[in-house]
């Protein structure tokens, strides 16, 4: 297990690597001027020249790329063309918002999906598998910003029951902090339901097919004891895949919906880095992001080994 984790934090520094290269290569497409956008409107040249010697615009391409991908291997990933502070700490201070949002989405979303998938594939084309392909096509098709326009008009306009947007920390004030994040968790987290629901039912029902499963029936065992034992954690495999892309999608930042409930994660910040052509605030979240994907790629392929003994890690 030591040398499987060694090996792939290896792989993952290169990846890491060539997502700096490809960042850094497509932002010298993006037109304007980040020093330009950054001072504003009045400014003098000697202003204009000396910020760009310090954010080191003024050297060659693959100087100013030698020069990042150094700093950052120090964990220095520059400062903010817009505030002056440094792009590590603007970062993990968003950071901590969209943990909160992502993990209660998919809380929320795995609370709904796995009893709604399970029950409508067991009881396959019943009313309750109809009323869960109906959801799930519902969830798939309708965007999530209706979605949370309709949420911020019924429980914050009408009933009045939560706020509209902003955000509390979890640490601040738990309760204020789920009131706030009731509507984006729960807006988010129908669309993540949606498409759980769907693999869910799908793994399901092909596991229900299987041998070995028409073998513990015809042993006379309950059925509540078949589908405990012998299906879901068979089933899981193929979810857990898809859990975890849904989660790393999220750690990613939903942007519309951050956006949306002026949630400050990382897609808010990233939405702002791109509006003020912040390049280092934006190189340090897409960073963070890819960062995040192949922790939570990493902590899957272990997972599996953990739920089927046939697969191994090496």
């Amino acid at each position: 297990m030591a040398r499987f984790v060694l090996r792939r934090a290896l792989q993952s520094a290169v990846v890491l690597i060539g997502v700096t290269l490809v960042v850094f290569l497509l932002l010298q497409l993006v037109p304007g001027d980040p020093v330009r956008v950054a001072l504003g409107t009045r400014f003098d040249q000697q202003t204009y020249d000396a910020l760009r010697e310090r954010a080191g615009l003024d050297q060659p391409l693959p100087v100013q790329y030698a020069s990042y991908l150094g700093h950052a291997l120090t964990g220095d990933l520059g400062v903010s063309f817009r505030t002056g502070q440094p792009v590590s700490q603007i970062v993990l201070e968003r950071l901590p918002a969209t943990l909160s949002l992502a993990v209660t989405a998919v809380l929320f979303a795995l609370l709904v999906a796995f009893p709604l998938g399970i029950v409508a594939a067991v009881r396959s084309g019943s009313a309750v598998d109809h009323a869960a392909r109906v959801f799930s096509q519902f969830g798939v098709s309708v965007p999530d910003f209706w979605m949370g326009i309709m949420g911020i008009l019924l429980f914050a306009g009408v009933l009045g029951w939560l706020p509209p947007s902003g955000y509390v920390a979890l640490t601040e004030d738990p309760g204020r902090w789920a009131t706030h994040v009731a509507l984006p968790a729960v807006t988010v987290g129908l669309v993540t339901a949606s498409i759980l629901t769907r693999f869910i039912r799908s793994s399901v029902l092909e596991v229900l097919s299987a041998d070995y499963v028409r073998t513990a029936e015809a042993k006379g065992l309950r059925n509540r004891v078949v589908i405990v034992r012998h299906v879901l954690r068979n089933a899981l495999i193929p979810v857990v895949t898809v859990v975890a892309v849904q989660l790393a999608s999220l750690l990613g930042g939903v942007i519309v919906i951050e956006v949306l409930f002026a949630w400050p994660g990382i897609g808010r910040l990233t939405f702002d880095a791109v509006q003020a052509r912040d390049y280092p605030v934006l190189q340090g979240a897409v960073l963070l992001v890819a960062a995040l994907f192949l922790l939570v790629n990493l902590l899957v392929d272990i997972l599996y080994a953990r739920l089927d003994p046939r697969i191994t890690v090496k």
